[in-house]
């Protein structure tokens, strides 16, 4: 095999924290990691140099006489890559779109990071959808942003890295007189014959529209049709209160005036949310956002999935082979 002409430098913070460590759970808690995300990442290391660089057991790991030999030449690349981002000086700041002001996942695992990284300073973006965010992040104007990251097009997927945050329940805004407002949970066969709102016509939100589209196939429900772009949340909740279409969300949105939020159920539809960055990009805020992921999404079960819950195959194909 040819010698590569690049490596990631994760898969050497990978190979060098289960060098260090000599247990994949231990190494995958210390780089909040999912244990099976980084074993993925020492086995692609081990493809990319052409070498078993451990011997794995039920018992114990252990370096094999490549892996001892990589040991040393690991540490002298990542501290190298260290020194060069220290030669020029402050760090500068990580622009982290969290789509809107008020919606949960984005913003916690932003205040998380900030906790974990007090000295790097993480600048809040608001873009109002991922495809939007993700242009501007493979312009280098964001750094990172938050969505369903398995709706954005193969040509942006391309250039984008990406960690599943979390499997987030979805709801739908209601009228607060609509015939299912009073209903604590709304089962998906109850919106028959409804045209709800899915961002259809936001061309900042194609992914979303999408996910409608997949979780509406077959159920007489219709995306409703495309309103005015409405910037911000007073825009919106006024578009919204003018057409009074139900309002496709998830269980986190913030409330809105005369309206109610009700969880979808029968199934339990859950939306796809990763943490999306720029293939490559180097930098302590990514790596601080994503120990904040990997916490909160162990602390707050967020990737649990109830029996029977709905999730596109599509999502679940593309979670599976990057994370």
């Amino acid at each position: 095999m040819p010698a590569p002409t690049h490596l990631d430098a994760r898969l050497l913070r990978a190979f060098l924290a289960v060098a260090e460590e000599l247990h994949f759970t231990r190494a995958a808690a210390r780089l909040y990691v999912a244990q099976q995300a980084l074993s993925r990442d020492v086995r692609r290391l081990e493809r990319e140099l052409g070498a078993e660089l451990f011997v794995r057991t039920t018992r114990q790991v252990t370096l094999t006489a490549d892996g001892e030999r990589l040991v040393p030449h690991a540490r002298r690349v990542l501290d190298a890559q260290d020194a060069l981002i220290a030669a020029f000086g402050p760090v500068r700041p990580l622009l982290v779109d969290i789509n809107s002001p008020g919606l949960g996942t984005g913003s916690r695992v932003l205040h998380r990071a900030r906790e974990l990284a007090p000295d790097i300073e993480l600048m809040a973006r608001y873009e109002s959808g991922l495809t939007g965010a993700a242009a501007e992040v493979l312009a280098g104007r964001l750094d990172a942003s938050f969505g369903r990251y398995a709706g954005l097009a193969p040509a942006l997927r391309a250039g984008l890295d990406h960690q599943i945050v979390r499997f987030e329940p979805m709801a739908v805004v209601l009228p607060e007189d609509h015939r299912l407002a009073a209903w604590a949970e709304v089962p998906l066969a109850e919106l028959a014959g409804e045209d709800v709102y899915a961002g259809a016509g936001n061309p900042r939100t194609p992914e979303w529209t999408d996910l409608a589209r997949r979780l509406f196939d077959g159920r007489g429900i219709e995306v409703a049709s495309p309103a005015p772009v409405a910037i911000g949340h007073e825009e919106f909740r006024r578009v919204m209160a003018r057409t009074r279409n139900p309002v496709l969300a998830v269980v986190d949105f913030p409330a809105m005036p005369n309206t109610v939020l009700r969880p979808l159920v029968d199934p339990v539809p859950l939306s796809p949310v990763s943490l999306v960055w720029r293939k490559g990009l180097v930098h302590p805020g990514i790596d601080a956002l994503r120990r904040a992921v990997a916490e909160l999404s162990a602390a707050e079960k967020w990737l649990h999935r109830p029996a029977g819950a709905w999730i596109p195959a599509i999502d679940m194909k593309i979670i599976n082979v990057h994370n």
